[in-house]
């Protein structure tokens, strides 16, 4: 007797010709934003300021840990902040998200098996984030996502970050791939753009942190509702008698 399970068999269409794909972190493979929402209540409790709600700092991320703890700050004083007190306030943030950056942080549906299936495609998989580089690894770790990625870039390893084109450019140079034969899939206007700047082609999930705004307005080439979309999936017989 037969019966018919599902398997990943082949790419979906967006990745045919592509031999890269650039992967955003933060609301693209995991929602970080308790972890984020926590330390920066810390930080700002540290300097006796009223603390933002997880709903505000879902709005703020996105831009990078500076522009973080700036927009907190700005939230709290309701006046943009000095810089003596940005710096405590992202000093006292980095601390506090350095002790405890995977508690409440959590993997999105659909991830892992899909790294893992367009791995053992061939695919090279990196990873560019605006997140500061010192977190990357220790997620990647702790998700044991890391042997999935032959390069990650943070938001502060190269002179410039998303939305420039910079970390794309500099992760298809480093992998010896053309920028027509990458992809750049993430959940923010600022990955968008970068994408396009850099000539990759782009694929949008709707589910992470633009600002409020609906991803489709960027006009990305592709929009998602799951990283398994990538792959595609057909019936695959079995004997079992």
């Amino acid at each position: 007797m037969k019966v018919h399970s599902i398997r990943y068999s082949d790419l979906h269409p967006v990745l045919q010709g592509k031999r890269l794909i650039a992967f955003d972190l933060d609301g693209t493979l995991i929602d970080s934003v308790p972890d984020l929402a926590a330390a920066v209540a810390c930080a700002l409790r540290e300097l006796d300021l009223p603390e933002p709600s997880e709903s505000d700092v879902r709005n703020w991320v996105g831009n990078g840990a500076p522009v973080l703890v700036e927009r907190a700050l700005a939230w709290a004083l309701q006046a943009a902040p000095d810089p003596a007190l940005q710096r405590r306030g992202y000093d006292a943030f980095m601390t506090y998200y350095g002790a405890a950056p995977s508690v409440l942080t959590t993997l999105y549906p659909g991830v892992q098996p899909a790294l893992q299936a367009l791995h053992k495609q061939g695919m090279t998989l990196v990873l560019i984030t605006n997140k500061p580089e010192r977190f990357i690894e220790p997620l990647l770790k702790h998700f044991e996502l890391l042997d999935y990625f032959t390069l990650w870039v943070g938001g502060d390893s190269l002179a410039e970050k998303k939305p420039s084109a910079l970390p794309l450019l500099h992760a298809a140079q480093t992998s010896q791939i053309p920028p027509s034969e990458c992809v750049m899939v993430g959940d923010s206007r600022h990955d968008i753009a970068a994408g396009k700047a850099a000539g990759f082609t782009t694929v949008a999930l709707p589910y992470g942190y633009n600002h409020g705004e609906p991803i489709e307005d960027s006009h990305p080439d592709l929009v998602l509702s799951s990283l398994t979309e990538l792959l595609m999936t057909v019936p695959h017989a079995t004997r079992t008698a």
